[in-house]
């Protein structure tokens, strides 16, 4: 197996697309957004060309994330034979505030049993200057993928996905583990593995999220770790694309900094990369933010191990990201203005649908 970690948007789009060109018998695709842009174009265009060739193409895209565009976006490539889903379209009913947020959240393109990628970015053009982490992987990793990505696309209709606790078991490929969650109150795996992870931990901590709404027990996990004097490093944007959840976050930073909790904003661009780092020698590079949401309403996907050519490039990934970001600072957040506060209390009843 080789695996590349990619956090410049740009190179990792012309790396998939690449790959996609010399594809020869499959491609698979399942994202959240795939904008009607120069990029979702490029893209578009590209699978198009496969699919003239007679590769096998299927794309799973989500109702939400997708905007506006239909089927007709993609009417020649369905023409020559490639499938196209839209994950869960939205139904107009009593549980729309709920059902509306389980939404389809995973990034995957899988290639000819032979590479695959797993991570944070969407098909669009306007990230192209966000910092993301994607994992490309050369070897089997492609086999246990096409197994994630089958069973989602085949359980699918127009509306619901059908038996869907039948694929959330985690799935284990060599060292790696694959944890898949779905829309759940109880089972949260992946919210759940991350407190056992961060509990287990000796030395240290690292979180990159581009949306931080910790729920109680993710809280305490992380005090509890800064109290047994592991160093805990929490970093995000300064400013994301979602300003109701920064400044939602807020309420949350103070008590963790009392707690030796080291928080960090990262400044540049947005930062949409979502991992977790243990003691540097055991990751978790996923979709999932650490935010209410991801736990609890979507459809998410965490890759998980041990590697050491992964734990090598995710900490010099780290330690690029902690020299462009400024560190929380606890005086200037007391003195925020009382507009802020107002607005923090005003959201906290709905941080779960955020």
């Amino acid at each position: 197996m080789q695996y590349q970690l990619i956090d410049d948007t740009f190179k990792l789009y012309n790396l998939m697309l690449t790959d996609i060109a010399q594809a020869k018998d499959y491609i698979l695709l399942e994202t959240y957004k795939f904008a009607n842009d120069h990029m979702g174009k490029r893209f578009r265009d590209a699978l198009t060309k496969k699919a003239k060739e007679g590769v096998k193409v299927r794309i799973l895209i989500d109702s939400w994330g997708k905007g506006p565009i239909s089927e007709d976006f993609f009417t020649e490539l369905i023409h020559h034979n490639g499938e196209l889903k839209f994950f869960e379209k939205i139904k107009i009913n009593s549980d729309l505030f709920t059902r509306g947020h389980r939404r389809d959240h995973r990034k995957i393109l899988v290639i000819d049993d032979a590479v695959s990628y797993l991570g944070s970015a969407n098909i669009t053009g306007y990230n192209l200057n966000w910092r993301e982490l994607s994992l490309r992987m050369e070897g089997d990793m492609a086999l246990a993928l096409k197994k994630v990505f089958m069973e989602t696309y085949e359980a699918f209709n127009p509306y619901i996905i059908s038996n869907k606790l039948n694929f959330t078991r985690t799935i284990y490929h060599d060292n790696f583990e694959i944890i898949r969650d779905v829309p759940s109150l109880p089972l949260q795996r992946i919210r759940k593995k991350y407190v056992q992870m961060i509990r287990q931990a000796k030395e240290s901590v690292v979180i990159e999220t581009p949306y931080f709404l910790p729920g109680y027990n993710l809280r305490k996990a992380l005090t509890d770790s800064s109290k047994r004097n592991v160093e805990v490093k929490i970093i995000m944007p300064r400013n994301s694309d979602v300003k109701m959840l920064d400044i939602l976050r807020n309420k949350y930073l103070g008590l963790l900094h009392k707690n030796n909790v080291k928080i960090y904003f990262y400044g540049p661009y947005n930062l949409h990369a979502k991992m977790l780092m243990i003691d540097n020698s055991l990751f978790s590079i996923s979709s999932a933010n650490f935010d209410y949401r991801s736990f609890r309403f979507q459809y998410e996907i965490a890759l998980i191990g041990d590697e050491q050519a992964i734990i090598d490039q995710l900490q010099a990934h780290v330690e690029e990201t902690l020299r462009s970001s400024e560190a929380f600072n606890y005086e200037t957040w007391e003195k925020r203005s009382w507009i802020e506060k107002f607005f923090e209390w005003l959201l906290t009843p709905f941080r779960h649908l955020l």
